[in-house]
């Protein structure tokens, strides 16, 4: 085992190897201080690189970005009051507060040494988890494997934010996309209505860069005007951020394993693990006396910092042991392995032992180095928020084309990916997370394997009653039936008050801007999907159509029950017009901007990638952006050289348009 760990390690320590560890982190960081993309859009961005580079190359690339990301987004939040994302949002309460009282450098140094802290105890419990947990996983058979991917699909649903029901909708819809494609039992196409990109599935890249790239960016690029307009002031007191290290180091320790923990479970994600470890570090500073939290409290910072990426160090656990995704980003991670042949789960604990090791190494060094960058380039990165978003987008948005259309090499994935965006978008605004969708899209085809190859070797008898297999249905079963005697408890208690059942229902807050009538409309739009997936899989055979199935069975279920609590939820508390007014500001800003992406998509069919981008820029600059026509140009010229430098040397495949393909022939 020691000789693995060494041999890794290694690995690493190759000049070529630390360039691509380092390209995923400078990406990392880059991203992660761009308010709204967040780590699943730094991965993905990353991912059509995959395939021009060695396996090992890849992963350390991929890992880079995935460890520094929460490292980074906090700067917004400290410096400006503005989240880098949504787990991000914590720092707020503490860390703005500092930053207004002139010690910006001092939150935003504990808080990069406690990140990269509570990494590295992630990477320690995966060290210490891996050789323990050998022996067990390797005698895993297809039941075991089985039973956790059902849980990694329903657990990443019910333990996420917002509403349970349509967390579950989601995950259900994600497994009906990731049906699309060869039946891997049957070997018959189901869903793909004689379209040829789609034979071989839904692109991976595609989904998650419509899902959560497009999905942001359509809600912004509208909008003229930049993220903030406050005046950046990080302050000093850097070196008094180290002291505080030292002053609480209880808050360190406990922020990051609260945060492996939470990383654990598939799909919780740092959002809830951020709040749980500053409510738990507000507790403790309570008990003792000398609470300063909401005032600029230190610890209002480490104890998050160190949880947030304690939670992504903690998701490789299930990720890589288990084969269940820890989080999203990871389901992408989960994608470039198998990209390469590599399944994670039992075997990797027997077939690529020194990989798992050398993804630990890399995830500790990428810590390391992320909270270093973030550190010297915290203030002009905390610049990007002064940029009119307009001008972000410019070169975003072809960069996010170019990279989704690198998987199915066809044009039209282009409207596939928009489609993906929008849905993104309604489901961020209607409160539905989008996290359950993509675990359960990647783990779509090893739900359905794995239950015939458990079902074709062991009687139902045998396998339910195995013991694994029973402790993942009580945890499953606990799942569901937890919050709902929850409720029950709180309707008694509330009755008991003399307070009506209304007032005690529990109903997550709203964090989108849809009205109920538009959260009823999609639930509609669900149920009609499900009805028509069911009805088109009674032409597959047996085997092949068991899956779609079942699936549009249960998620027609879901959207009735979704539907019952959409319809109580109007009559319970009414839109008001200040809502209804809102919403319709925020539709008119994304059709303005789906227009502006379905022009850019036009443009690419019309005359190709790079005289498209290049006309496309030049207009949406000077008239979304209203930059002058110098900028403009010397813009223009820095997206087309970016471009071009991909096709060249990252081996990118630019698409052509068809007035440039009449012309060659």
């Amino acid at each position: 085992m020691i000789d693995v760990i060494f041999s890794a390690l290694g690995q690493l320590a190759d000049t070529q190897m630390l360039m691509f560890l380092l390209i995923g982190v400078i990406v990392g960081v880059l991203i992660g201080v761009t308010p709204g993309i967040g780590g699943t859009g730094a991965v993905a961005v990353l991912m059509p690189f995959v395939f021009t580079l060695e396996p090992n190359q890849a992963i350390a690339m991929i890992i880079g970005a995935v460890a520094v990301v929460h490292t980074s987004d906090v700067i917004t939040s400290v410096v400006l009051g503005i989240p880098g994302s949504a787990s991000a949002s914590v720092f707020l309460l503490d860390g703005y507060k500092m930053a207004q009282k002139g010690e910006g450098g001092r939150a935003l140094s504990a808080s990069f040494i406690a990140s990269t802290l509570g990494g590295l105890f992630g990477i320690v419990a995966l060290t210490f988890v891996v050789p323990i947990a050998k022996p067990i996983v390797t005698a895993f058979g297809s039941p075991e494997i089985f039973s956790l991917i059902v849980a990694g699909v329903f657990l990443t649903a019910m333990l996420s934010k917002g509403n349970m029901t349509k967390g579950l909708m989601i995950s259900v819809f994600g497994l009906a996309l990731g049906f699309v494609g060869v039946s891997p039992i049957s070997a018959e196409y189901r869903f793909t209505f004689d379209i040829e990109f789609l034979s071989d599935g839904i692109n991976l890249v595609a989904v998650a860069l419509g899902v959560f790239g497009l999905a942001e960016i359509i809600g912004l690029i509208a909008q003229k005007t930049a993220v903030s307009s406050q005046r950046i002031n990080v302050g000093g007191g850097q070196k008094e951020g180290f002291k505080d290290i030292l002053r609480y180091p209880f808050a360190v320790l406990q922020g990051a394993a609260i945060g492996t923990a939470i990383g654990f479970l598939p799909g919780v994600g740092s959002t809830a693990g951020s709040w749980i470890s500053y409510g738990q570090a507000q507790a403790f500073a309570a008990r003792k006396g000398d609470s300063k939290f909401g005032e600029g409290d230190p610890r209002g910072v480490i104890a998050p910092s160190a949880a947030s990426n304690g939670i992504e160090s903690g998701a490789l656990i299930p990720t890589l042991i288990f084969g269940v995704p820890g989080a999203a980003p990871f389901a992408l991670l989960l994608g470039v392995l198998l990209v390469f042949g590599i399944q994670p789960g039992p075997a990797m604990m027997t077939k690529h032992l020194d990989l798992v090791y050398f993804i630990v190494w890399a995830f500790a060094l990428a810590s390391i180095a992320g909270a270093v960058f973030s550190f010297l380039l915290a203030q002009p990165l905390a610049r990007l928020s002064f940029i009119p978003f307009p001008i972000l987008a410019a070169a975003l948005i072809p960069i996010i084309f170019m990279s989704g259309f690198q998987g199915p090499i066809d044009l039209n994935i282009f409207y596939m990916m928009l489609l993906l965006g929008l849905i993104g978008w309604l489901c961020k605004e209607c409160d539905i997370p989008r996290a359950p969708f993509l675990i359960s899209f990647v783990l779509a085809e090893p739900l359905e394997r794995y239950f015939f190859l458990t079902v074709k070797v062991y009687e139902p008898t045998e396998w339910l009653t195995r013991p694994f297999v029973m402790v993942v249905l009580l945890i499953l079963v606990g799942a569901l039936v937890i919050p709902f005697v929850r409720r029950q408890l709180a309707k008694k208690k509330a009755i008991d008050n003399g307070e009506s059942v209304k007032a005690a229902a529990i109903v997550e807050a709203d964090g989108g801007h849809a009205t109920n009538k538009v959260r009823l409309v999609t639930t509609i739009v669900f149920l009609l999907f499900f009805i028509m997936q069911f009805t088109l899989a009674l032409q597959y055979s047996g085997d092949g159509g068991l899956f779609p199935k079942v699936t549009g069975i249960v998620g027609i279920g879901l959207s009735f029950v979704a539907l019952v609590v959409d319809i109580f939820r109007m009559r319970r508390s009414p839109d008001s017009q200040a809502t209804i007014q809102l919403w319709r500001g925020t539709v008119i800003t994304v059709l303005i901007s789906t227009g502006w992406v379905l022009a850019f998509i036009w443009l690419v069919f019309t005359v190709g990638m790079l005289i498209g981008s290049i006309i496309f820029a030049v207009l949406f600059l000077l008239v979304v952006a209203r930059m002058n026509a110098v900028k403009t140009v010397i813009y223009t010229i820095g997206i087309a050289g970016f471009l071009l430098v991909m096709e060249h040397f990252a081996y990118m495949v630019m698409p052509l348009g068809y007035l440039q393909l009449w012309m060659q022939g």
